[in-house]
Formats: C-alpha cells, sequence, structure tokens
C-alpha cells in the first residue's frame, strides 16, 4: 500500500500507514451507532477531565461551580456563557 501521507490536512499524516488505516476504517465500519456513542462520549469525558484539570491548576482557589462554568465557558464561548448563564470569565 501507500507510505504515509505527507499531505498536513490529513488527520492521519504523520503517524498512520495506508494499512492500519484501512483495518481502522473497518472496525468503525463493523460498530453499531450505540458503540461508536459510547466512544464519543468516553473521549468527551476524558476532554472534560483534562480541561478541568488545566482550570484547576490555573485557577487553584476556584471552587468546584466556577470551575464547571469556566469549562463551559471554553467549550461555548464567554459571550454565550454569560447570555445562557450569567456568567463570564470576564466578570
Amino acid at each position: 500500500m501507500d507510505a504515509l501521507s505527507a499531505d498536513p490536512a490529513d488527520p492521519h499524516a504523520r503517524d498512520t500507514s495506508a494499512e492500519a488505516l484501512a483495518v481502522q476504517t473497518a472496525c468503525y465500519r463493523r460498530m453499531t451507532p450505540a458503540r461508536k456513542l459510547e466512544i464519543v462520549r468516553t473521549l468527551n469525558r476524558r476532554a472534560d477531565a483534562f480541561a478541568l484539570a488545566g482550570i484547576a491548576e490555573r485557577y487553584p482557589d476556584a471552587d468546584e461551580e466556577e470551575r464547571r462554568m469556566r469549562l463551559l465557558a471554553l467549550k461555548l464561548g464567554p459571550e454565550l456563557t454569560r447570555a445562557a448563564y450569567g456568567w463570564s470569565p470576564d466578570d
């Protein structure tokens, strides 16, 4: 098969061979929609956990509620967070 892609727009460009990508694609195609959703939910929870750890490190005096609001602001942006929750990291 092909060598590793040199296209920087390709998300598999530098670390995935064509053979490995074909195997991965075949695995995804065999998964049920429920299994795919479970994987996405798990990845989202892990990303949130990493983001919250970074927030806790940057704002050690913030309580749990402020950390949660800062996470929302990261996801939604300060303007939408202010409109939806009446809170902004800029306040």
